[in-house]
């Protein structure tokens, strides 16, 4: 059985347990960052032939050409029929959602003219080509597809390059119809730093995108980070995490649950209780024990919380709150009486689900906010995945004669107190006919 790990946040050697419970899991080792360098490097130099050989390596998927990796138009349209009416209707259902959700979010363009009689603004405008990144492997996501595809689509991207490893070549139909539904231009079947690496530089069969989305293992992850500067990307993900504050009053089952969600992802996934009411804690450790030998994936959830897990035992909801902006979670559920009355100190968290009934569940597939989110504590500077990630501003500034006139002075005397004369006298000039007159 799974016994999670009890804190007690008053106990002297709590900082330094709560330092290691804190750590990434997911950094990078030389060993894996060498071996990235080495993938990007030759999907830079060989393109598709690189492609075609570390796909048969990795994924075992063995092509005779690389358009053979990409899945037809009429592929997806296919899957759309495979799958069941139920299925096909939460697909459409979840996109409408996100959709919804995600329109809110467009910025427009806007400007004004100052006293001066300049014009001042910004011009929004979309990107023309975005990289979909799709995990593979362990689990297909079609929710990965909505969450990605639909803020794009909203924000008026050009082209989607949806990009899903396919181990032992299996097409995974769900993932397929979620494409289609989010009518993604291109979809291949690629995965791992090498696709990464060819949404970053081009092949002869993959286009080059400029921004990449989505979340995916450590290869990914540290792909992602190695490319940046020569595309976009959202953020470098680490696994997944949830931290559950209660006050001792929602069901154990419940709460147990919403642990095993996170912690079913994979081994490094973090799920963490924090709890005034100790009594709570031992409940819920029981429901674990209970619940478990019940779940298909039950070898996962036992390691992940073994060794990530964590019950954390606080005086009031103010200690643990203060917990909660110290971890930013990815995933924050405030299954409390009041969630509201708490909302206002919260500072760090990628997502917050507010009460009893709000378990993070919803977030990932259907409640509308993205499940693009921050990891790691990275949450303390970065948001979800959003329209605005697929957005980008352009300044605008224009003015006549007069405004020109009028705000030389001010761009000369700066100009010269930084010894940049050039920049001083392009002012100056455009003052002088005014000043002859």
């Amino acid at each position: 059985m799974a016994q999670v790990q009890i804190y007690d946040s008053t106990a002297a050697d709590f900082e330094t347990k709560f330092e290691t419970l804190m750590a990434r899991a997911d950094e990078a080792d030389d060993g894996i960052e060498t071996r990235v360098r080495e993938i990007i490097a030759r999907v830079r130099t060989e393109g598709d032939a690189a492609l075609l050989e570390l796909t048969a390596r990795f994924d075992n998927v063995h092509a005779t050409s690389a358009q053979a990796l990409e899945v037809p138009r009429a592929r997806l349209v296919q899957a759309l029929d495979n799958i069941s009416q139920e299925r096909r209707d939460a697909l459409y259902e979840a996109a409408r959602r996100v959709r919804s959700y995600h329109e809110r979010q467009r910025q427009e363009s806007w400007s004004y003219v100052d006293e001066q009689g300049m014009l001042l603004g910004q011009q929004v405008t979309a990107l023309d080509r975005v990289g979909l990144y799709v995990p593979g492997g362990k689990a297909a996501y079609p929710s990965s597809v909505i969450m990605n595809a639909m803020p794009a689509q909203v924000a008026g991207v050009g082209e989607l390059i949806m990009v899903v490893p396919t181990p032992g070549g299996e097409l995974n139909d769900l993932v397929l119809a979620a494409a289609s539904v989010c009518e993604v231009d291109r979809v291949f079947t690629i995965g791992g730093a090498q696709a990464v690496a060819a949404l970053a530089y081009g092949t002869q069969s993959v286009p080059r995108v400029d921004k990449i989305v989505g979340p995916g293992n450590i290869y990914v992850a540290t792909a992602k980070r190695l490319v940046f500067g020569v595309v976009g990307i959202d953020m470098i993900a680490g696994p997944s995490e949830v931290v559950v504050v209660c006050d001792g009053d929602t069901r154990p089952d419940w709460v147990a649950m919403d642990l095993f969600a996170q912690a079913e992802h994979d081994e490094d996934a973090r799920a963490i209780l924090i709890s005034p009411d100790r009594a709570f804690l031992d409940r819920v450790q029981a429901s674990v024990d209970l619940l478990l030998p019940q779940m298909s994936r039950a070898a996962i959830i036992e390691r992940s919380l073994a060794r990530r897990g964590a019950f954390i035992h606080t005086p009031d909801l103010d200690s643990a709150v203060a917990l909660v902006n110290r971890l930013a979670p990815e995933h924050l559920e405030l299954s409390v009486a009041d969630p509201e009355a708490l909302l206002p100190q919260i500072r760090h968290a990628g997502a917050i689900f507010l009460g009893r009934f709000a378990s993070e569940a919803l977030g990932d597939y259907c409640a509308g906010p993205n499940h693009v989110l921050p990891t790691a504590t990275t949450a303390r500077f970065s948001s979800p995945l959003g329209v605005y990630d697929f957005q980008k501003r352009s300044s605008l500034i224009g003015c006549d004669a007069r405004a020109a006139a009028s705000l030389a002075p001010l761009v000369s005397e700066l100009a010269r107190g930084e010894q940049l004369e050039a920049h001083a006298r392009s002012a100056e000039l455009r003052a002088e006919p005014l000043s002859n007159e």
